[in-house]
């Protein structure tokens, strides 16, 4: 029976022989030394056969190897300096598993509707590994952040029977005889365990079921929703920045391998530290009127508008104090300008726009009530969320972070659809 090695533990093992099940990344010869081009999920590794020192079999089985063939190796581990993992291994056995034919994704050019049918396969090119772990660093990274700052982990439902923020763009399913619909956050879930146990937060897929085909949006994509009782917008900003702060931190310190695979310029990641720059929603429209946008008061940021106050900053920049008519029905006014709410959206920079969300939620049972009305809110479906109000208000707020949105922008892609394993699009469902 073999004990198998991986390719991350071979620095371990220097000098001595091991057993790696692999796939075959590539391969090239010359003449009388083969170079394997091997990978096991871990990492990879070049195995080099000299056919002079290995038996006709090996050799033969090597040269045999096609493109994402399935094999297990044994060899010699030894110190490489020219080596990018610092290691190669001298292989003397070969046993093929599978020999493949034909396999559909060669190191030239495709295109990408032609990768995203062939995602399950994609997955194992070097870019889309190293984003992969990236995104395992960043969540290990968020829930370490709030793990040790005494938050709770609370899973929201998926199936909820209304929508949190009032809008339509919600995927209708039946729930035996009674409608329901596939979450778009857990905000108001979270306000609820908020008022139990303090500080919470949630991890969790949530839906939108809009019909928009930019770069930045999925149909399916996870949320990061933390809750606090007894927290203003002010110490809720300042949790936001420390909370981004730490997983560019985290990922610098983990995975720069990885961000260096997939090309992205690190000095821009490493000027990412707290305090953030600030701008309320008036001096955004100033600022952007200066430069040219027909952009009225009262009126949503788009995607130009975003980028166009973010190339101004070297970091995130927070906007803050929307206008009431174009946020939620749940943000809190701000008491001394009412025509406005306690909020603030953080844009990121180089063009990736909002990546969190956030505000102080109404305390008021009575104005939330109104807000109801306003919106066109069933009292009944939300009698629940009213009842935190009625039962022990406390002033509270939270913010939402878009996974996807920040893999892309600290990996540095063009497309939010490289950063999780099986996108969900707008005419995409498959694989």
């Amino acid at each position: 029976m073999k004990t198998l090695r991986t390719i991350k533990q071979v620095s371990e093992y220097a000098g001595e022989q091991v057993w790696i099940g692999c796939w075959l990344n590539g391969k090239r010869s010359s003449g009388k030394i083969q170079f394997l081009q091997l990978r096991d999920g871990t990492g990879y590794i070049q195995g080099v056969l000299v056919k002079s020192e290995v038996s006709e079999a090996a050799w033969e089985s090597a040269q045999q190897l096609t493109q994402e063939s399935s094999l297990y190796v044994r060899g010699t581990v030894r110190e490489e300096p020219r080596s990018p993992s610092g290691y190669e291994l001298l292989v003397e056995e070969v046993e093929i598993i599978q020999l493949t034919e034909d396999y559909p994704i060669t190191p030239k050019e495709h295109g990408v509707d032609y990768l995203m049918d062939r995602r399950h396969l994609w997955l194992r090119t070097p870019k889309q590994r190293a984003i992969l772990v990236i995104r395992a660093q960043i969540i290990r990274a968020i829930q370490q952040f709030f793990d040790e700052r005494d938050f709770t982990l609370v899973d929201p439902p998926i199936l909820t029977p209304s929508s949190c923020e009032g809008t339509t763009n919600l995927f209708h399913t039946k729930y035996f005889d009674d409608d329901a619909y596939l979450t778009q956050s857990g905000q108001l879930y979270m306000e609820a365990a908020a008022m139990a146990l303090g500080k919470v937060y949630s991890f969790g897929p949530t839906f939108r079921a809009e019909k928009s085909k930019t770069r930045r949006h999925l149909i399916e994509f996870w949320m990061i929703e933390p809750e606090m009782a007894f927290v203003d917008l002010e110490e809720s900003l300042r949790i936001q920045e420390q909370f981004v702060s730490h997983v560019i931190q985290s990922v610098l310190t983990h995975c720069r391998k990885e961000l260096e695979t997939i090309g992205r310029d690190i000095s821009k990641l490493e000027a990412i530290q707290a305090p953030f720059p600030r701008m309320t929603y008036d001096d955004a429209i100033k600022l952007l009127q200066e430069n040219g946008f027909d952009v009225p008061w009262g009126e949503d940021f788009g995607a130009p508008h975003e980028t166009a106050i973010a190339e101004k900053f070297d970091r995130p920049v927070f906007i803050t104090h929307y206008p009431a008519s174009i946020k939620a029905f749940y943000m809190k006014p701000d008491p001394g300008r009412l025509e406005v709410v306690l909020c603030a959206d953080m844009i990121a920079p180089e063009g990736y726009g909002e990546i969190i969300g956030g505000s102080q939620r109404i305390d008021d049972p009575q104005l939330l009530a109104e807000r109801f009305g306003e919106h066109e809110l069933s009292e009944e479906a939300y009698q629940w969320y009213l009842d935190l109000r009625r039962y022990g208000t406390v002033p509270h707020s939270g913010f939402g972070l878009g996974l996807e949105r920040t893999v892309a922008w600290i990996c540095g892609l063009d497309h939010v659809r490289e950063t999780i394993p099986f996108p969900r699009l707008l005419h995409r469902l498959y694989p």
